[in-house]
């Protein structure tokens, strides 16, 4: 179970927040549009605000915080390769700090490399607010209602969704399951992460071949247990639990709204 719970993404974190109980559509259009509004602002005052705003959902979402920093465990090295790249080889501009050959410290460069890793951090957080305080159902019945308009023209939105929420929710699975796999193989003298790249390479087969297997052995039991149980694709079914968009998901949307506009205006 280390795997995991160093990796809370795909998990559902069950709690009884304001956030846990908003209609799962309202946070799959909200989530999707904060990391547009991502991409659209600039490094000043209006990233400590959109950071204030991340922990403040995080307090509201009564989740603790160590969820979501393990959420960033898998994108470290990531967050570091991104900022140093930027912070020496960056565009040229402002104040020169430091300069030999290639490498260069500007004032330009370090804004960029705090602007680029930060932006990769908000981004992680944005996906795990959403997906530990949402159920894979939930997800799934909400993005099939979001894309309910493409049915015109004749594409699979229930299997679609379904497809997307299930592999979201395997990615804990599969992670569970290969630290099992790691474990089994150390326990038979194996060693991992010792020799060069080429030998550390050969030295995965022997995770990487027993995991696909598992991977499909898996598939096929969940495919023969859907059959089982009469599931035929998204024509005719009905749902247990109908959901119903509210007075608080039209407050945290005109909150969304409102935190936008005073964003983009800054």
């Amino acid at each position: 179970m280390e795997a995991l719970k160093a990796f809370p993404l795909g998990q559902y974190i069950p709690a009884n927040s304001f956030l846990h109980n908003l209609d799962a559509r309202s946070k799959l259009v909200s989530s999707f549009w904060l990391i547009i509004l991502l991409f659209l602002l600039k490094l000043n005052l209006s990233y400590l605000i959109f950071f204030l705003f991340i922990i403040l959902e995080i307090f509201i979402s009564r989740i603790s915080l160590k969820y979501f920093i393990r959420s960033l465990k898998p994108i470290y090295f990531l967050v570091i390769f991104t900022f140093i790249v930027h912070f020496f080889f960056g565009e040229e501009g402002g104040r020169v700090f430091f300069k030999y050959g290639i490498l260069h410290i500007t004032e330009k460069g370090i804004k960029m490399a705090v602007f680029m890793s930060t932006r990769l951090i908000f981004l992680v957080m944005i996906t795990s607010l959403l997906t530990l305080t949402t159920s894979v159902l939930d997800l799934a019945h909400g993005l099939e209602d979001i894309l309910k308009p493409l049915n015109y023209i004749n594409f699979p939105v229930h299997e679609f969704s379904m497809m997307m929420t299930i592999a979201l929710r395997f990615v804990p699975t599969l992670l569970e399951e290969t630290d099992k796999i790691i474990k089994a193989q150390k326990s038979r003298g194996a060693e991992f992460g010792k020799g060069n790249l080429l030998e550390q390479a050969k030295k995965l087969l022997p995770i990487i071949i027993p995991l696909f297997l598992s991977a499909f052995r898996r598939a096929g039991e969940l495919a023969e247990a859907m059959e089982a149980r009469g599931y035929r694709g998204g024509r005719g079914r009905t749902r247990y639990k109908k959901v119903s968009w509210g007075k608080k998901e039209n407050l945290y949307i005109s909150f969304i709204i409102l935190l936008s506009l005073v964003l983009l205006s800054l």
